[in-house]
């Protein structure tokens, strides 16, 4: 698929004054979506298609699109993997998540990876198309009930790195010691994770603590 696609670009055709925008996304039916609006819209044009991470780096590599549209949950390197990825290539690479996820770890994961901005799916065409000319412009866009989010979230205490592995390894049904095996720290020390874990997260049960760390998005089933 990705070859027989690649061999299509050739026959695109190609305008030096728009913006070129490769899509990321698993979903066949959300990117001819996306390829219809935005091909409409002037002064922006789709340069390329990727069904997973993989295949967007590479497509990246390849065509150097002016803005990458990135979905989060694809196989074979979802789009935070993906996102890293190109940051570490060229820190000014221009990718928006354009995702149904709003767990505020993923955004916060996201922005920290390089991720020039984020958007839900449900976002009308007229504000998607903006976000692309700013982000394109080197000017900063957040979708306003992103931003709420962020906002909200200034103040509040955040996991450490150590504290989400512990999450995520409780949510999985280990043990202390479990924990304490596979991260090679002492028992007393995961105890001690988890007491700042419980005082961050305001709850009093390790199941408490794992139903709110799935809601907020620190862990994932």
């Amino acid at each position: 698929m990705f070859e027989a696609y690649k061999e299509r670009l050739h026959d695109l055709p190609t305008h030096s004054e728009a913006i070129r925008v490769l899509i990321a996304d698993d979903q066949s039916l959300i990117r001819r979506g996306l390829i219809a609006i935005l091909n409409m819209e002037d002064g922006i044009e789709v340069v390329g298609e990727a069904c997973n991470g993989k295949e967007a780096v590479e497509l990246w590599r390849e065509l150097r699109p002016d803005v990458v549209l990135m979905d989060l949950r694809m196989p074979e390197h979802g789009g935070l993997e993906a996102i890293r990825k190109l940051h570490l290539e060229d820190p000014k690479a221009a990718v928006i998540v354009l995702t149904t996820f709003d767990h505020d770890e993923d955004v916060y994961a996201c922005l920290r990876a390089g991720a020039k901005s984020y958007l839900l799916k449900d976002v009308q065409p007229e504000e998607l198309f903006h976000c692309i000319r700013a982000i394109h412009a080197g000017k900063g866009y957040l979708q306003a009930k992103i931003a709420a989010k962020l906002v909200q979230r200034v103040g509040d205490e955040m996991p450490t790195d150590r504290e989400v592995q512990i999450l995520q390894l409780l949510a999985q049904g280990k043990s202390n010691k479990a924990i304490g095996q596979e991260l090679h720290i002492s028992e007393s020390t995961v105890k001690s994770h988890l007491k700042s874990l419980f005082s961050k997260l305001d709850v009093t049960s390790r199941a408490e603590a794992i139903a709110l760390a799935a809601k907020r998005g620190f862990v994932h089933f």
